[in-house]
């Protein structure tokens, strides 16, 4: 509850301070009071959701808009040395999506890291760049004899002022929530084998860029109700976004640098991710899994990486290793059923059997594809070894 009133609080003061301090500035210039922080609000939403194609396009748009003799003096995101780079490699990523579900695995699970990668950095230089700038019509001249009589006729308060510092701060914490909630995709579709998976969860993000882009254009101010529903939905969804931030970038980590042919599982205290709700523990908690001196097998972690230390107690029972084709498991083995308890990151492939050792576990399995690829040997019988009777 307090999470809801301090989000409503900061919402309402910064709406209402925004639509009255630009009250002035869009009389004179004949538009309705608030139009243009309606279009701001709306544009870092649609920049949030997709960085790369939004800062391309907010530079095109700037540069083609711009008197050809100042475009020397246009924001570097608007340089066609930059947007034009940037659009060809949208097309490019678009390309690799939709043909995605004709894709081998094994072929579009390195596109699919290499566009997280991008991700992650447009999404920091939007951030960093794009941001501000679209925040910065909320920059007013403070300094001039009239505002400065005017402010203190109002017994020295000054909401422009004030707005033109909370205002950018505003907007990149509301940039980096939708950014999060984005990012996650980009991260299912990691953890996902399936070309339709990762078809559907892009689709759904075009659809959710698309339909912001088009009430932004048709009318600024249902583009602005959509976005900041969009960025309240994100405020509730930041922790499992986050945690799939943190699983995202230690996969990401752990493949492109080939960490597994440099690691070395320790003989306790593994660090490794949670496959569902273990206690207080949410799913994709990043931790160390340590067996104590009763055997009792435990789950150490910090909320939000920085957080007081916390630990868990996992169920009793007997656990396996599930070797999978890009990533294994930690399986609790209840008879025939078998329940993903922990994520082990990439740097583990090829490491399964020291794992099993180190906490005694019963053995190793194959699963998700490898399984099925097992499974599909057998049934025209290659790679079937004779029984002992047999030999």
């Amino acid at each position: 509850m307090k999470r809801i009133l301090w989000l409503a609080l900061i919402l309402v003061l910064a709406t209402a301070t925004a639509l009255a301090v630009t009250k002035k500035k869009q009389a004179a210039a004949k538009q309705p009071p608030g139009l243009e922080a309606a279009k701001a609000i709306t544009t870092v939403t649609g920049v949030a959701i997709s960085p790369l194609l939004g800062a391309s396009g907010i530079g095109a748009w700037e540069y083609f808009h711009t008197p050809p003799e100042q475009r020397d003096s246009v924001n570097w995101y608007a340089h066609p040395s930059f947007w034009l780079p940037a659009l060809l490699l949208v097309g490019a990523v678009a390309f690799k999506d939709a043909a995605g579900t004709a894709l081998p695995p094994g072929l579009k699970k390195p596109l699919d890291v290499c566009e997280t990668v991008e991700n992650k950095v447009s999404g920091l230089v939007a951030a960093g760049a794009v941001v501000p700038s679209i925040a910065a019509f909320f920059s007013f001249d403070t300094g001039t004899a009239q505002v400065a009589a005017t402010h203190i006729q109002m017994a020295g308060f000054n909401p422009e002022g004030l707005l033109n510092i909370i205002t950018v701060p505003l907007a990149i914490v509301a940039f980096g929530l939708v950014w999060l909630v984005a990012h996650a995709i980009n991260v299912l579709i990691l953890l996902s084998p399936w070309g339709v998976v990762d078809a559907a969860l892009k689709s759904f993000r075009t659809f959710l860029l698309g339909l912001v882009t088009a009430t932004h254009f048709v009318n600024p101010w249902a583009g602005m109700v959509l976005s900041l529903i969009i960025i309240v939905i994100a405020y509730f969804l930041a922790g499992w976004s986050f945690r799939l931030l943190v699983f995202g970038s230690v996969y990401v980590w752990d493949f492109m640098t080939g960490r597994k042919h440099r690691f070395k599982p320790e003989p306790n205290a593994n660090w490794m991710f949670t496959a569902r709700k273990i206690q207080k523990a949410p799913i994709r908690t990043y931790g160390r899994l340590m067996r104590d001196d009763a055997g009792k097998l435990t789950f150490d972690y910090r909320p939000w990486l920085f957080g007081k230390k916390r630990s868990v107690e996992l169920p009793k029972g007997k656990y396996a290793v599930g070797s999978g084709l890009f990533y294994s498991e930690v399986l609790l083995v209840e008879g025939e059923n078998e329940t993903m308890m922990m994520l082990l990151p990439p740097r583990y492939r090829t490491h399964e059997e020291e794992v099993v050792k180190a906490y005694g576990f019963l053995e190793v399995r194959a699963t998700g594809l490898r399984r099925a690829w097992r499974a599909i040997k057998a049934l025209f019988g290659f790679g079937t070894k004779a029984s002992p009777a047999a030999a």
